[in-house]
């Protein structure tokens, strides 16, 4: 392409007038009036030929071009124009085309970023513009001019080609006459119109259910309030009571009454006192309470409850009303008395009391 037409430089046909000339003639047959109305835009291009005396002496080989996307377009579309340039001599300076916000009835809407692309020993810049138009008609899109400056002083300008861009309208049909605005109409729907929303209120139903059963499982029930807990004697009096109540001996039954009721004071004695007493003879059991510190209080009542007992049990000895009624009274007694005393608490300057298993002591 010629310095003129496609940006190359290394035409040398800068002083040709006829080719100008020609082209006026041209332009003057494509709007219809005379050569001679063109005349001032021929004298410019003259002078801008007369001012290349600065140009270098040699002309660089430099490539200039634009490319639109889209010859027509609808009022409001956009279309986008690429701008090249290659080849930048060296000792030469580009300046980029100014491009104005509006030409010939068309706006642009964007300008890119200039973009620097290197290929082989060659530079290519690059920048896309968006065009758009809001009057219908042919507009022209103008060459865009690359200004190129040596670093002697010399410069030269190359143009790109020009564009026609059709702008139109949206085609009415005016035979038909104007139509009003109608109403809203009610499409009938059905339950798959719902599907999602039901299917969220199931999920969410069968989530709360779950919810709602795994804390339930796993609730944590309140202690129970417990009454008062029953001391050991305590209980072991309250078996000796219901043993008293069914009144065996008063059933002929004395060989049982006293199997039960020196079972119950023998499991006493090992629970109270922490020592064997239910596998042991009479005689191996009142041995051992003389030589226990805490039970030798109690031997005259322990030897007068198992001493009966044997004698019923084994002898088939008959006690009187009067000796089966002194022995539970007797072991009542012993159990009563065998409580240990409540730690007392320690007074600020005070002594520990040390005997919390006094014999004689009753609570």
């Amino acid at each position: 392409m010629s310095l003129l037409r496609t940006g190359r430089t290394g035409s040398k046909d800068w002083g040709l007038t006829n080719g100008f000339m020609h082209m006026l003639s041209s332009a003057g047959k494509a709007c219809g009036c005379s050569y001679l109305a063109l005349l001032p835009v021929f004298s410019s291009l003259v002078g801008y030929a007369q001012d290349t005396t600065k140009r270098p002496a040699t002309m660089p080989d430099v490539t200039v071009s634009a490319k639109i996307d889209a010859k027509q377009i609808v009022i409001g579309d956009q279309v986008r124009v690429f701008l090249e340039a290659t080849n930048l001599p060296s000792g030469f300076v580009l300046h980029w085309p100014v491009i104005p916000d509006t030409f010939n009835n068309l706006e642009v809407v964007n300008r890119g970023k200039i973009d620097t692309i290197k290929q082989g020993d060659k530079i290519l810049y690059k920048q896309r513009l968006l065009i758009t138009g809001f009057d219908s008609g042919l507009f022209k899109i103008p060459p865009f001019l690359f200004n190129y400056t040596s670093n002697q002083g010399g410069s030269f300008v190359a143009p790109t080609d020009s564009f026609l861009l059709m702008v139109q309208t949206v085609a009415v049909d005016t035979t038909k006459g104007f139509k009003g605005i109608k109403g809203i109409i009610y499409v009938k729907g059905s339950w798959l119109d719902y599907i999602w929303w039901i299917a969220g209120g199931i999920v969410l139903v069968l989530l709360t259910v779950f919810v709602a059963w795994y804390f339930l499982k796993n609730k944590k029930e309140a202690p129970k309030p417990q009454g008062p807990v029953e001391s050991l004697q305590d209980y072991v009096l309250r078996l000796l009571s219901n043993l008293d109540k069914r009144q065996l001996w008063q059933k002929k039954q004395v060989k049982e009454y006293y199997v039960e009721l020196t079972g119950i004071v023998r499991n006493y004695i090992e629970k109270r006192f922490r020592t064997a007493a239910m596998e042991l003879t009479t005689d191996e059991m009142l041995t051992k309470v003389q030589t226990h510190p805490q039970m030798l209080p109690y031997f005259d009542l322990l030897s007068q409850i198992l001493t009966t007992a044997d004698l019923a049990k084994f002898a088939k000895f008959q006690p009187l009303p009067q000796e089966h009624m002194d022995t539970m009274e007797r072991a009542k007694e012993f159990v009563d008395k065998s409580r240990p005393l409540p730690v007392a608490p320690i007074a600020i300057g005070g002594t520990e009391p040390t005997n919390n298993d006094n014999p004689t002591a009753k609570t």
